[in-house]
């Protein structure tokens, strides 16, 4: 009796370390790339705005809320054109991320200022309108991408970015954000000038890359930038 619990013992734990071994191999891996990535990446600013309160009237901030969410489908790439929108999918939790290497410059829109010209442009990709699948509020399409637009003219000019917006949005006020950074956004095809004029810059002046990440969550968006 006494050997056959000597003997049982070790059994016990080489069972124990297979079986240790054999669950540790489904963990997800981290690559040591991966953990370097993570240590050298440096938050330079961040701020964030609810969605929940765009706009006093629930209708109304619902399409201002659509049309943010959307603007960063587009911006994504995951929505390319009206066909391929999923609002089950745009209204779940999600995080979208751009990069930008020195000196490119994110524009909100394709109609740029001469003084960027022959620079590489990275934009939304979207034009606000109906035939992108952006909502109407009974005063215009696309409502609601000045707040998307003046949270980014905000958080870039703390990340200490070049910053360029011509047109300010003190038209009307935009909860959670100081009138300094409102920023106007305005895009008809064919009326180029003022399309120019209501757009949005941000031109990476530093000497590496850097990342742009819009977090959604519980009905808050984020937006931080990393170097």
């Amino acid at each position: 009796m006494f050997k056959k619990i000597l003997v049982l013992i070790p059994i016990a734990l080489a069972i124990g370390v297979m079986q240790a071994q054999a669950y540790s191999s489904f963990l997800p891996k981290v690559s040591s790339v991966q953990n370097q990535a993570q240590t050298q990446s440096q938050l330079l600013a961040r701020h964030d705005m609810s969605l929940g309160d765009r706009y006093p009237i629930p209708s109304v901030n619902s399409v201002f809320k659509d049309n943010i969410l959307l603007t960063l489908g587009y911006l994504s790439g995951s929505v390319k054109n009206q066909s391929q929108i999923n609002w089950d999918t745009l209204h779940k939790d999600a995080t979208y991320e751009i990069v930008l290497q020195p000196g490119e410059v994110f524009a909100f829109h394709d109609d740029v200022l001469p003084q960027f010209a022959g620079k590489k442009i990275i934009t939304t990709n979207a034009h606000f309108g109906a035939s992108e699948g952006f909502e109407y509020d009974g005063d215009l399409y696309g409502d609601g991408v000045c707040h998307l637009a003046s949270l980014m003219n905000w958080v870039a000019r703390d990340a200490g970015l070049e910053v360029v917006a011509p047109t300010p949005h003190n038209f009307a006020v935009i909860p959670d954000i100081d009138a300094k950074y409102g920023t106007a956004i305005y895009y008809a095809a064919g009326d180029t000038g003022t399309n120019e004029a209501q757009n949005l810059y941000i031109e990476n002046t530093l000497n590496k890359p850097v990342q742009f990440v819009f977090t959604y969550k519980n009905n808050d968006l984020t937006f931080s930038i990393y170097k």
